[in-house]
């Protein structure tokens, strides 16, 4: 018989202004389960979060529906009352550990905080409360790891240290909010391992909210997929996966399970060829002594754990770092180490699209002006031949003509991502490089992402640097592959060959790391 549920959200309706956010929502979460929520941006999903303990953002109101957590209706408690449920029955685990963590206390003092104000328990016992949990949850030198800050640990130390925290009031439930999106695959594994073992030993709920499915898939006791505020469908985990009912489920299903999508490329000259490579910022070398070739027409898969020195080669071939030693030649010319030292033309022939188009689009300008303006820099396009231009840029990236009037307020991170494609197509150049330009991105935008530059590269003579964490996507998109580790190349080669029969050990464990929708693939690796 099942145990009483510890969470039960029912008929649950939220509006803001004249839309509605989520509507008829009910859902269960007993105590030792996790459940999944998947679904893109803009579904609904911290929404949905927030709801759970209590809060509605500003403008949000609850139009129908009950919360009810560990026995009480949240939205019926005092505001007293509600702050103690909060502090004593659930606790909330956000994407970001590094936004979620002070930066001037240390990391005991923030994550026995609650012990303190709400137990008054002595600092001594806080500590070795503290302790025990960076025991229970693998840091290393519990006994002194939360004397150090915030920013003397890891993306995944942090990322544990903020589930510590989650658990000093011993919840009845825990919300994870995407806590594995920033990180590479082998941290990803660390910490969804723990996440099982914390959940499954401790006898809490859980609720765990992501856009990967193959993550989900390997956590989830159940599943709800959530479109447009909508749950569109909802099940066991294993027969949501194996038998998706919905069109929209089946989709995402698909994106992750296709295992090819590139065929093997034909060998060709290489168009950049890097020997002896060193650069860095601030007179420090990040990546050391690299040595590769780029196969003209070729789409090479760039991958590595966080702080491997991936960006920094990319960025060291765009010439946005400093090279302290080796060449780079761009079809056998050689290219300056700065932007600034190289001709025209040699600018013109490498473009770089950045990660976040948010960051890299001008919010002020208009599509018009940001993708004509290397239409007129570099090509020197005046009126009606730059208007042409601008319009064939648009059905390139297939999207309407209609959009080149609007900012980039106006789109969204699809949409904005073409953009910046649009605005690198229009210098014409030899080689494309795209730095994580879908990480940001939903499963199935990103698809339609990597289906375009798929289509872009066979209709012009480009090559293509893809800097990824994804191995799951590589699998799928890439001709080549190189595998950076610590600022050097650990291995080269073509994609069949890398996933086939990879011959470092650092290769097969990112491989072996990449979360499957398979049966028992977490299981086999507790």
């Amino acid at each position: 018989m099942m145990t009483e549920a510890v969470l039960r959200i029912e008929n649950l309706r939220i509006d803001a202004k004249q839309s509605t956010i989520l509507e008829n929502i009910d859902l269960e979460v007993h105590p030792g389960e996790i459940f999944g929520i998947i679904g893109e941006s803009g579904a609904g999903k911290s929404t949905l979060a927030m709801a759970t303990i209590g809060l509605l953002r500003a403008g949000c109101q609850m139009a129908s529906g009950r919360v009810v957590l560990a026995g009480q209706s949240l939205f019926e408690l005092s505001q007293p009352a509600l702050e103690g449920v909060r502090r004593r029955k659930v606790s909330y685990v956000a994407q970001s550990a590094a936004a979620a963590f002070n930066p001037f206390y240390r990391l005991e003092d923030q994550i026995t905080e609650l012990a303190a104000v709400e137990l008054g328990t002595p600092k001594e016992e806080r500590r070795a409360m503290a302790t025990r949990l960076f025991r229970e949850l693998q840091l290393p030198e519990p006994e002194t790891f939360g004397r150090r800050y915030p920013h003397q640990v890891s993306g995944g130390q942090l990322q544990r240290a903020m589930i510590a925290m989650a658990l000093v009031n011993e919840p009845e439930l825990i919300i994870f909010d995407e806590p594995t999106t920033a990180l590479d695959v082998t941290t990803q594994l660390e910490v969804i391992r723990l996440i099982h073992k914390v959940v499954k030993g401790r006898g809490c709920g859980a609720i765990y909210i992501s856009h990967d499915l193959a993550v989900v898939s390997q956590l989830a006791d159940r599943v709800m997929v959530l479109r447009h505020g909508h749950i569109v469908e909802m099940g066991k985990t294993r027969d949501l996966i194996e038998t998706p009912k919905e069109d929209y489920t089946r989709a995402l299903v698909a994106n992750k399970t296709t295992t090819s999508g590139v065929p093997g490329a034909a060998a060709s000259t290489p168009i950049i060829e890097i020997r002896n490579l060193s650069a860095g910022y601030g007179g420090l070398s990040f990546v050391h002594d690299i040595s590769l070739d780029l196969s003209a027409g070729h789409i090479t898969c760039l991958v590595g754990e966080s702080g491997s020195g991936k960006t920094t080669l990319a960025r060291s071939i765009a010439g946005l770092v400093d090279v302290h030693g080796g060449a780079i030649t761009l079809k056998g010319a050689p290219l300056a180490g700065r932007i600034e030292n190289r001709s025209f033309d040699a600018r013109r022939r490498v473009q770089y699209i950045h990660q976040l188009p948010d960051l890299a689009l001008n919010p002020r300008q208009t599509i018009r002006e940001i993708v004509g303006r290397p239409l007129t820099w570099f090509g020197g396009m005046k009126g009606d031949a730059r208007e042409q231009s601008l319009r064939q840029l648009m059905r390139d990236v297939e999207l309407p003509e209609s959009f080149l009037d609007r900012v980039p307020g106006s789109l969204s991170g699809g949409q904005k991502q073409r953009i910046c494609i649009a605005r690198a197509l229009a210098a014409q150049p030899d080689v494309l490089i795209c730095d994580e330009v879908t990480s940001a991105l939903d499963p199935l935008v990103e698809e339609s992402v990597i289906r375009l530059l798929l289509r872009i590269m066979d209709t012009r003579p480009l090559t293509m640097l893809f800097i990824t964490h994804n191995l799951g996507l590589t699998r799928r998109f890439a001709h080549d592959v190189a595998v950076m580790q610590k600022g050097q190349i650990a291995e080269f080669g073509p994609a069949e060959r890398i996933f086939a029969h990879p011959r470092q050990d650092y290769t097969k464990t990112l491989i072996d790391s990449t979360p499957l929708m398979e049966r028992g693939w977490l299981e086999s690796r507790l």
